[in-house]
């Protein structure tokens, strides 16, 4: 099956994979400033994507924005993938596209050492999208681990847009962050993914 297919249930199942809930994990971390283009970006395109409210406009005039400002921070640091093919085993069902891949890594055309693996929800159902994003998350351990990349962490986002919601994978368990993050604290989104990268060094 395509990672779209994949719910909560069958990551379980599937993998043999323990899955926690705690609130806050990333909550107490330090907020990052971010440049005024990004603000006013968002100040004038984030209503226009409300209005017409579909996972395409929310990615474009929202989501994108904000990963195009962490690349601007970190350069060469990391690459950006969206809409990237991302099969590493179609056997295990581990097949499809990337909404948004983040790889630690300065080639910009190749998926070298994915970390960060971001997922739209669709119709604003966060939870319907868990099953996805972590599926991708695994996709990406099992990538580095063939490729002996030594990332000990997975991140993962399941993000509206306005709403973002963030999970870890260790080992064999995915730890899902209760809380959901909000643009309206956007300092406090950017510095969980800077944490996610600083993670990696």
């Amino acid at each position: 099956m395509p990672y779209t297919q994949f719910s909560l249930e069958q990551i379980k199942l599937n993998f043999g994979i323990e899955i926690r809930e705690k609130f806050g994990i990333f909550a107490n971390l330090s907020e990052v400033d971010y440049s005024d283009f990004l603000e006013k970006v968002l100040e004038r395109f984030v209503p226009f994507a409300l209005e017409i409210d579909t996972p395409k406009s929310r990615s474009e005039y929202i989501t994108a924005p904000i990963l195009f400002e962490l690349k601007s921070q970190l350069k060469e640091q990391i690459s950006l993938f969206s809409g990237k093919d991302f099969t590493v085993d179609i056997e295990k069902g581990l097949s499809g596209f990337c909404d948004f891949l983040i790889s630690y890594s300065s080639d910009p055309l190749n998926i070298e050492a994915p970390f960060i693996v971001l997922v739209e929800a669709k119709k604003d159902n966060m939870i319907g999208a868990l099953g996805q994003c972590m599926a991708k998350m695994l996709a990406a351990q099992l990538f580095n681990q063939r490729r002996q990349q030594d990332i000990q962490i997975i991140y993962g986002c399941v993000t509206t847009g306005t709403d973002w919601k963030f999970l870890q994978l260790i080992d064999q368990r995915i730890e899902i962050d209760l809380q959901d993050y909000s643009i309206t604290n956007l300092g406090q989104v950017l510095g969980i993914l800077h944490y996610c990268v600083d993670q990696v060094e």
